[in-house]
């Protein structure tokens, strides 16, 4: 859902074969394989699921070659320039005998759920030291709740999470969460953009399912339970429904590029 993103981005950053590229929660690597083919160099870390970090591997490594060694033979040491994808916290990612990463990305929406700015926080405080001066930094969000038709299908984990379970239920973006981010983790805003990120699904299941695996409902599941969630996420998905039975949701989101200092 969000490649053209990925697309406007790496466009005017003008990614390519000299880009050095952490991609902090890399998730299925979607993002890391579409830099790499432009030619960057591309390091994905992630804490989460090892199942998408298993897609991300197999998307990012079937078929890269190994560096021939002496006299022909095939080396076992592995060239700064493949792909790594590593589970874990960006200190993980570190490897002292590679250059600085000269990009580092938040794709992660930030601004729709409760506490996902400190933990962007947190994860920056760790990648920036890896990143050269100068280094691109790039922060990702929900754009404005009314340039967003799925702000009215989130709004069902909101309406539907019990707020004495702890903090992780959607809430709406803000304005300036980006900006605020960047201010907290020491770093220059260098422009910003808009892009629209539409969200198609074949049928109202496949809407439900794929709504579920962002992991915006999952303290709306534990509050209720999955078949509430589920019913209500069909009702709320019912206006974006057209007559061939596909779901059609446009989105705006936003980016910030901001640098080292």
């Amino acid at each position: 859902m969000l490649v053209p993103l990925y697309e406007a981005v790496y466009e005017r950053l003008d990614v390519g074969g000299g880009t050095r590229m952490l991609g902090l929660g890399c998730g299925s690597g979607l993002a890391l394989l579409m830099a790499a083919s432009r030619g960057a160099a591309v390091t994905g870390v992630d804490s989460r699921s090892p199942e998408l970090l298993d897609l991300a591997r197999r998307r990012l490594l079937s078929g890269t070659p190994e560096e021939p060694g002496a006299g022909g033979a095939v080396s076992t040491r592995a060239r700064a320039d493949a792909p790594r994808i590593v589970r874990g916290t960006p200190g993980d990612a570190a490897d002292p005998t590679a250059p600085a990463f000269t990009l580092v990305t938040a794709f992660e929406p930030t601004g729709c759920r409760a506490g996902d700015s400190e933990e962007l926080g947190d994860l920056l405080a760790r990648a920036t030291p890896l990143a050269a001066r100068g280094a691109a930094v790039v922060l990702a969000g929900w754009g404005p709740p009314e340039r967003c038709a799925t702000t009215s299908v989130l709004r069902v984990a909101a309406r539907l999470t019990d707020p004495t379970r702890g903090p992780g239920g959607w809430r709406p973006a803000l304005r300036d969460d980006l900006e605020e981010v960047a201010q907290r983790a020491g770093l220059k805003p260098d422009g910003s953009g808009r892009v629209a990120c539409p969200f198609g699904y074949a049928d109202t299941d496949s809407a439900v399912r794929g709504l579920l695996s962002t992991g915006l409902f999952d303290t709306a599941v534990a509050a209720t339970d999955r078949a509430q969630v589920d019913k209500e996420l069909t009702e709320a998905l019912h206006p974006h429904r057209r007559p061939d039975g596909t779901v059609w949701m446009p989105n705006v989101f936003r980016y910030l590029v901001a640098r080292v200092p």
